[in-house]
């Protein structure tokens, strides 16, 4: 009997070892669950960063641009009752107001936002966090300006001296993200109602000669007298296409040819932001990679791929942009929530004032 008690354990041993995992049980080898991230075409990061999210969390990330940062956002606005994704990435604070309102996102505090000055902190409520920032600032030909003899303006008011006539190109707002961010740091600097505004301000740019384009490529590279057949010295861009410049040069330079502006009141601070969307079946996973979004490895993959700083302070930046991308003191400041009530009012008047 006993031999047999003993032979009928073993079996029942055998039989459960044969049978596997359960699905869940720790060290199952279950199939990666599907995680899908909505975002604005420029989202970009290294293909190894990602695939370690995916084999810590036996995860897949299935990516899904969906056009610029306000037709993305349109889309899952619209998709409200049928989410389209788990997360969201690629609102700023241009759009931070709006995001908002639709009430599509669920909050979701992070601990890694301790990483995260609170400058960038720009939801209290935490339903979109922090992930990157950038300065729509004024790029200037270095070569020129040294040829021709004259300083690069310092402030946006020299802009409409003699000195500058028609050496300026800017995209227009309302086609463009950093045409937007130039009309929002005018605004900023001149305010709507004071006795000389900002449309003021762009009634005498337009008359010092600014050229205004449909959008950043247009004027950078169609426009601008560093790239192409350009003759205008002075380029609405960011402050990180110095350090662009250098990366992307068709022959090795020491040294990019453009500068930025960064004096106090001349650039608008973008800051992009993801939040979990309302609806998701991978709450948990989602919080894990809104984690991993804030964390040094993603953050420090951030800059040589989207050409934007890293939210965490943590992050190092690479040699490139710790020498040419300057990073502005104090970039112009308007409250998302100003810009959400106001934003298609200010372009629509710029536009019959400016461009009419």
């Amino acid at each position: 009997m006993l031999r047999r008690f003993w032979l009928l354990t073993l079996l029942l041993v055998a039989i459960t070892a044969c049978g596997g995992a359960k699905p869940g049980d720790e060290g199952a080898h279950s199939s990666p669950v599907k995680l899908t991230l909505m975002s604005h075409d420029s989202f970009a990061i290294s293909e190894d960063t990602l695939a370690s999210f995916e084999k810590a969390e036996n995860a897949e990330v299935i990516l899904l641009p969906a056009g610029d940062a306000g037709a993305a956002l349109n889309q899952a606005i619209l998709a409200k009752e049928d989410p389209l994704a788990d997360i969201f990435f690629g609102v700023d604070n241009t759009f931070l107001g709006r995001a908002l309102e639709a009430e599509i996102f669920e909050p979701y505090e992070s601990p890694v936002l301790e990483m995260v000055p609170e400058s960038l902190h720009l939801d209290p409520t935490y339903t979109l966090l922090p992930v990157d920032f950038g300065d729509v600032c004024l790029n200037y030909d270095i070569a020129w300006f040294e040829l021709a003899g004259i300083s690069p303006p310092k402030s946006l008011t020299d802009l409409i001296h003699p000195d500058y006539f028609e050496l300026l190109v800017v995209e227009n707002p309302a086609t463009s993200s950093p045409g937007l961010a130039f009309l929002l740091t005018t605004i900023g600097v001149f305010g709507v109602d004071s006795e000389y505004n900002y449309l003021d301000f762009w009634q005498d740019l337009k008359e010092n000669g600014v050229l205004i384009t449909q959008g950043w490529e247009d004027a950078y590279y169609g426009h601008f007298s560093v790239s192409g057949d350009g003759d205008r010295p002075l380029v609405v861009s960011y402050a990180s296409s110095p350090p662009a410049e250098v990366i992307f040069a068709e022959a090795p330079i020491d040294e990019p040819p453009t500068a930025t502006v960064t004096a106090p009141d001349t650039c608008f601070r973008q800051v992009e932001f993801v939040g979990i969307l309302q609806g998701s079946g991978n709450r948990a996973l989602a919080e894990k990679f809104v984690d991993f979004m804030l964390e040094k490895q993603f953050q420090e993959d951030i800059p040589l791929n989207m050409f934007v700083f890293p939210a965490n302070e943590q992050a190092a930046l690479p040699e490139v942009f710790v020498r040419w991308a300057e990073i502005p003191d104090e970039p112009v400041v308007v409250d998302p929530a100003t810009i959400a009530a106001n934003r298609d009012t200010w372009i629509k008047t710029w536009t019959e004032r400016i461009l009419r």
